[in-house]
């Protein structure tokens, strides 16, 4: 009996096990189910919140690197300019001409800006193998404005299509004259316009061709059409520009020849020329006139050996305001020489010396002659400059510069004035 009873006893306390074994086992199975149900039902929301998420959003926009797939550069510098002078001049930061004495008696003057401070961007490409494009931005300060919230000026921005197999380009934006190509090396910010160095910039479409003649010899042909920019403010009695009003561009052409010629260096001697026609609208009468404006240039540069270079540039022409010639004078429309196109003959020639431990230096007279039978009374008639100047290199950016000057400008009748012009500069190039 007690055999029977131990062993019933075993049955039941391992048949209790099961049972209570396969009840944990089932209340495990079925909470497993919940959970794997409450996943996949989280899961199909998250999926549909995504979708509307989606919807609402726009697309976002595809991002273009900043300079794309050209070459681009900045130039430029930073410059201070400070200048005394003993006579008043026209317009005093930089100088022009000085002005009448016998209205002025020795007023003297001193000026500082930094508006000749200069920004540029340089932009080459595509190169197709063939053609290679590039293009030019470039301002200063001299646009106007007060003396400390001077106004941007546009001095250059082209376009400029080069086929270098065929020594051809072509430009098409503002740029610098084809005619009388090269710049005195002034501290002075104006380079002798007005007083023997003529051209300006404007817009215009250049074409340039180089013939390659004979071993060291080439000679460069251009020829550009150009805007016709004619108004005299201080004599035009109209509203319109009387260049667009002629209805008809400017024309420009330039022969250049670079051989060696006086030395083992060669030098560059360049024929050039313009010719415009101005209508200008006569308020009193309602009528207009037709005038001309047209020069003939003569370019020179001679680099004679490492540390000494000549350079110069001859003019004669009429009604050249427009590119800075004739003392600023154009047309006369008053007085006895009414409607007179004024003349004027001048020119420039420097020479620059260096750089000697980073030094250099510059020397120059310039001149500008008008015709006194095409101007009234009180008119401007001759304006000659001598200059001096040294750069000095602070290091490889920065340049310390000083130039001394002396100005006289005569005037039909009395007013003849003297200037000296003392002007220093610091400049920071990048």
């Amino acid at each position: 009996m007690k055999k029977k009873a131990t062993l019933l006893i075993v049955i039941s306390i391992v048949s209790g096990a099961c049972m209570v074994r396969a009840a944990s086992a089932a209340d495990v199975a079925d909470e497993n189910a919940r959970l794997k149900k409450r996943v996949e039902y989280l899961d199909k929301e998250l999926e549909e919140l995504k979708k509307d998420l989606m919807q609402k959003e726009e697309p976002a926009p595809k991002l273009r690197p900043v300079l794309s797939n050209l070459d681009i550069q900045l130039y430029g510098f930073l410059k201070l300019d400070a200048a005394y002078d003993t006579s008043q001049t026209d317009d005093g930061n930089f100088a022009k001409w000085v002005e009448r004495e016998d209205l002025n008696h020795d007023d003297d003057q001193f000026n500082m800006t930094a508006n000749q401070s200069r920004f540029g961007v340089n932009i080459t490409g595509p190169d197709n193998g063939v053609m290679k494009a590039s293009g030019r931005a470039e301002v200063d300060f001299y646009g106007g404005g007060s003396q400390n919230k001077s106004h941007l000026m546009m001095r250059h921005a082209y376009m400029k299509l080069d086929w270098p197999d065929d020594k051809f380009s072509i430009i098409a934006g503002q740029t610098s004259d084809v005619i009388s190509p090269l710049v005195p090396p002034t501290v002075n910010y104006s380079v002798a316009w007005w007083v023997g160095n003529i051209g300006y910039r404007r817009p215009q479409i250049r074409l340039t061709k180089v013939l390659g003649l004979d071993g060291d010899v080439d000679l460069k042909l251009e020829g550009a059409i150009a805007r016709t920019i004619g108004r005299d403010n201080t004599l035009l009695a109209g509203t319109l520009d009387s260049g667009e009003d002629s209805g008809r561009p400017t024309l420009q052409v330039r022969a250049g020849l670079t051989a060696p010629l006086f030395c083992s260096k060669p030098a560059t001697i360049g024929l050039s020329g313009h010719y415009a026609d101005e209508e200008y609208d006569i308020t009193a009468t309602g009528s207009n006139k037709d005038f001309r404006s047209w020069s003939l240039n003569l370019d020179f540069l001679q680099p004679l050996n490492s540390w000494l270079t000549i350079k110069s540039e001859l003019f004669t022409g009429e009604n050249l305001n427009a590119y800075l010639g004739g003392i600023g004078q154009g047309v006369t429309l008053t007085g006895a020489n009414m409607y007179d196109e004024i003349g004027s003959s001048g020119g420039w020639i420097a020479a620059s010396l260096g750089p000697w431990s980073g030094s250099r230096y510059n020397i120059g007279i310039s001149m500008d002659d008008v015709d006194g039978r095409d101007v009234n009374a009180g008119a401007r008639t001759v304006n000659r400059s001598v200059f001096a100047n040294m750069f000095y290199s602070l290091n490889k950016n920065t340049e310390f510069a000083l130039e001394l000057s002396h100005w006289r400008t005569e005037y039909d009748g009395p007013g003849d004035a003297d200037n000296f012009r003392v002007q220093t500069a610091f400049i920071y190039k990048f």
